[in-house]
Order: structure tokens, then sequence, then C-alpha cells
């Protein structure tokens, strides 16, 4: 199933404004596969290492971490991670001297079949700059 993402940056050093994205992503994705997309959508150059984790807020001490140590960026799918456990957000950290910060959740669109002939994931919207 393609599901509707929103990725809203929440903090880093350098930004300057407001700055969304909109993806479509298949729910079997990993978050390797969702970091390739973020990446792509807002323009950085995918130098740098990330993780994801979700918490209460982005600066919770208590969190759960999928990062290169542990292995899950790369077999932990997005249909593994969805739905959240109560009152918890996924985060998206990149580049950790810069931290470039960003929420994700998934959007209230209901998922839906892959259209033939769409590469998946795809960028549906753009607000702010990159």
């Amino acid at each position: 199933m393609i599901w509707t993402l929103k990725v809203t940056l929440v903090s880093g050093i350098y930004s300057t404004g407001p700055c969304v994205r909109v993806i479509e992503i298949d729910s079997s994705a990993t978050l390797e596969d969702l970091h390739l997309a973020i990446q792509d959508a807002v323009d950085f150059d995918d130098d740098h290492l990330y993780e994801f984790y979700y918490a209460r807020t982005a600066r919770s001490r208590e969190r759960v971490r999928f990062d290169d140590e542990n292995g899950e960026l790369f077999s932990r799918t997005l249909d593994t991670v969805f739905p959240l456990p109560k009152d918890r957000k996924l985060f998206y950290l990149f580049d950790y001297g810069d931290s470039w910060l960003f929420s994700v959740e998934r959007t209230r669109k209901a998922p839906h079949a892959p259209v033939a002939g769409v590469r998946y994931p795809q960028l549906i919207e753009s607000i702010g700059d990159n």
C-alpha cells in the first residue's frame, strides 16, 4: 500500500523558515528508503550520519532509536514502525553537527494501491524553501 507522510522541519542550524514536504511511499519501504526520499525532497547531499527515533517530544530522553549501530535502518519497514505507540512521534535527525531535525507523520489520507507507471517514493507537496 502507498502511504502519505508529512515531513516537517522542527529545527536546523541554518533553517530560515518553514519546511514541509509531503511524500507518498510504499508501506514496505525501509527507513533507509525514507531517509533517501527525505534527502531528495529537501535537496540535501546525503553526506552525514542520521537516525530515526520515536519519543514523546523531539527532546525526550526516553526514545527508541533506529540507526546504523543497531542495523534497523536497513531492515525496519514503515509498516512495522507505524502505528506508533500512544503519545509518541517519529523523528528524523540528519547530520549530528548541524542537527537537522524533522518530524514524520502519517497523514489522514487513505492508503491506496500503487498507481501504474508512478515511481515511489514521490514528492507530492512542498511548502517552504529547501
